[in-house]
């Protein structure tokens, strides 16, 4: 008995371009300067966004001013409610809320 053989397609072979290096986003990098309402919890000298973030979550977790029942909310004390506007915010809504402190 014959055994058939499957042709086989024979694909060209697929030259992939060497992965691309992430560059990071100059937007997130860039040095802004906060207002003094902001300055006074991250310091008044030019930071990226991220590092005012950063600043903003160490000084947030060394005064405990975390919801104890929900973390994701932050309880704004003096300082905070001048730069959010209001008493409590979430973590999310954080990042925008200081888009109108910086320059």
């Amino acid at each position: 008995m014959a055994t058939a053989k499957k042709a086989s397609a024979a694909a060209p072979a697929a030259t992939e371009a060497p992965a691309k290096k992430r560059t990071p986003n100059a937007a997130f990098m860039k040095p802004l300067t906060p207002s003094a309402a902001l300055a006074a919890v991250v310091g008044k000298d030019p930071l990226p966004r991220t590092e005012i973030i950063s600043k903003l979550w160490v000084y947030i977790k060394a005064n405990n001013l975390q919801d104890a029942a929900n973390k994701r909310m932050i309880n704004a004390d003096a300082k905070l409610k001048e730069v959010f506007g209001k008493p409590q915010v979430s973590m999310f809504e954080m990042a925008g809320l200081i888009g109108k402190h910086v320059k």
